[in-house]
């Protein structure tokens, strides 16, 4: 493949292997936080884009679309290996699962339209607000004892899933910090999380691969803005170490999980910010 040529043969053993990696780690976030992984393929795609001097007007685009791809197989896997564990809440997937569906649907189209730049800000932006909620709310505390019913949970369904489909993520990110304000337990939110992740990757990916088809500047083994060597490199090892962190999920106290939840989000925001303003 002419991107990949002009690159030495150890570099390029070192570029699938941190790929191989980040599938690794993303395997057991998907499953531990109900993330879906995104909020680390996103910057770590990112940044091997860069190293591979793809132009900056489609890098946070391959970067967002090819996370989102990915998410697909991982949380199918992760919704299963909670669900079997009893850590999936079926009739508030029935009840929100609509609403982020649109939520995603929007975010798809929108996300795929606007600037690089904008994905990343919007990307470091809610990452740093979504780790400070957590790692600053006082335990215990919720804005309410459940959540609201009808055109208010419909509003948060949308919300999350538009979000979480402009920055390529999955809905845990999102809906695990608002759940648990609302007052719903931590483990049952990270299961549900981990299926609302499958229904915002679906359209999410649809309108990023719709968006990058004929883009010139696109690398070679792209299917719009979904990258097939990235994605292959990373789903089998997500799909493998999903039920791994959904294990874990259920094994480590819950104010633990949520810090450890925080301080990620928190580093990757940091590191989102410095690439914006250097």
């Amino acid at each position: 493949m002419e991107l990949l040529a002009q690159y030495d043969p150890a570099w390029l053993a070192g570029l699938a292997g941190a790929l191989v990696l980040t599938g690794v780690v993303a395997g057991v976030l998907a499953g531990l936080l109900g993330v879906g992984g995104g909020i680390v393929i996103v910057p770590v795609l990112y940044h091997l884009f860069t190293l591979l001097e793809l132009d900056p007007a489609v890098r946070m685009h391959l970067a967002v679309g090819t996370s989102l791809a990915t998410i697909i197989p991982t949380s199918i896997i992760s919704a299963r290996a909670h669900y079997r564990k009893g850590g999936l809440d079926p009739a508030l997937l029935r009840s929100l699962g609509p609403a982020v569906l649109v939520g995603a649907l929007i975010g798809g189209l929108a996300g795929s339209a606007v600037d690089g730049a904008v994905l990343s800000a919007v990307f470091a932006v809610v990452a740093l607000l979504v780790a400070a909620n957590m790692a600053l709310r006082p335990e215990g505390s919720a804005l309410a004892a459940d959540l609201p019913r009808g055109v208010g949970r419909a509003a948060i369904g949308m919300v999350i899933g538009g979000l979480s489909a402009i920055m390529g993520i999955g809905g845990g990110t999102l809906s695990v910090p608002v759940l648990s304000a609302f007052n719903y337990p931590i483990r049952r939110a990270v299961g549900t999380a981990s299926a609302l992740g499958l229904i915002i990757a679906v359209p999410g990916s649809i309108g990023f691969i719709a968006a990058g088809i004929g883009e010139p500047l696109r690398p070679p083994a792209s299917i719009g803005y979904v990258n097939l060597i990235g994605f292959a490199l990373i789903v089998p090892l997500t799909m493998r170490m999903a039920p791994v962190g959904a294990r874990l999920a259920h094994t480590i106290n819950p104010r633990r999980l949520r810090f450890a939840f925080a301080i990620f989000l928190a580093a990757t925001s940091a590191r989102m910010f410095y690439d914006l303003l250097s």
